[in-house]
Parts: structure tokens; sequence; C-alpha cells
């Protein structure tokens, strides 16, 4: 698998219906399309970005596709409550190729331990090399190390990685 494909990917997620669900830097909502069929009418999937362009591409889409459990949030993650979303009230929160683009990564890590219930995970989708300038600049990358040391200290256990495509690692982390 040479590039991340988010309806394989999401197999590693055990995303199921009801869920309240967000992609956090959702871009043009690669991922919220897949998750908004698994979790169903009975939960919601919001796509969150400091964008407006990009969130109001996927309202458009959602809206043409009949999808109404899709809502986009418009937010800084990077900023303590940043998302807006109250304390403990997501299942599952996804983030992927944004951490690269963002000095301060920690906020990230904390707004979604914050957000997430008990027992909710996190999975991050990152860069692993620059690959000669297919991705990011070498400085911008985050190692995966260093994003589960960042992930750890806000307060999230490991839980897997998974296959995220030749140029992408993925983790999942849980909220105790």
């Amino acid at each position: 698998m040479a590039f991340a494909r988010p309806e394989e990917i999401i197999k590693n997620f055990e995303i199921e219906p009801g869920m309240a669900v967000a992609d956090f830097g959702a871009g043009s909502g690669h991922y919220v399309f897949p998750f908004s069929g698994l979790v169903r009418d009975s939960g919601v999937v919001y796509a969150v970005d400091i964008q407006k362009e990009l969130l109001e591409k996927i309202r458009n889409r959602a809206k043409e596709e009949g999808l109404e459990n899709v809502e986009t949030v418009w937010a800084d993650i990077e900023k303590p409550e940043g998302s807006r979303f109250a304390g403990d009230s997501l299942d599952f929160i996804i983030i992927s190729n944004l951490l690269f683009q963002v000095e301060e990564k920690e906020p990230i890590a904390k707004e979604a331990f914050r957000v997430l219930k008990s027992g909710g995970r996190a999975a991050v989708i990152d860069w692993s090399e620059s690959f000669g300038g297919l991705g990011p600049k070498k400085e911008d990358l985050l190692d995966k190390r260093e994003c589960e040391k960042i992930f750890l200290e806000s307060g999230f256990i490991m839980d897997k990685e998974f296959d995220a495509g030749d140029n992408h690692y993925g983790i999942i982390f849980r909220k105790p």
C-alpha cells in the first residue's frame, strides 16, 4: 500500500453505529465520509478544521450525498479547548497528516485527551519520512517515537500500531 487509503485504514479502528467520531484537521474529508457510513444514523461524524473553505466543501458533499450525520466544526485545535467540544464527549478521534504541519503538537494531544470519553481512542497517522521531497520537509516530520512520547505524556495509553501505508506510521492511543 503506497499511499494511505482511508477505506482500508479505518478497518483498524472498530468504529460502530452510534459513535461520536471527530476528524481533527479534516482537510477535504477523506476519513469523514467513510466514517459516516460506519456510525450510521445513530452516530455523528465531526469534520474539524481551521480552514473554512475546506469545511464548506465537506458540508456541500455531505448535503449532496444526503449524509445527515456529518457536521462541520470550525475550530483551532492548537488552543486549549479550541475544538469547542465538551469534555468526555467523543468516542474516537483521527489526527491524520496534521502534526507535521503544526509547531506545537502537545496542545492537540491534550485537546484530544480532554474531549475523549474514558476508553475513547485517538488514531494518529503521519508521515514517516520525506521520501526525497514526496512528503513534507525532513525538519517538519514528527518521529513516531516522539509522537508516542507526546501522547503518553498527555495521559494516553498506547493501544496498538497499524499499517498506514508505506509512507506513514499509524498509532492508536486510548484514554484510560
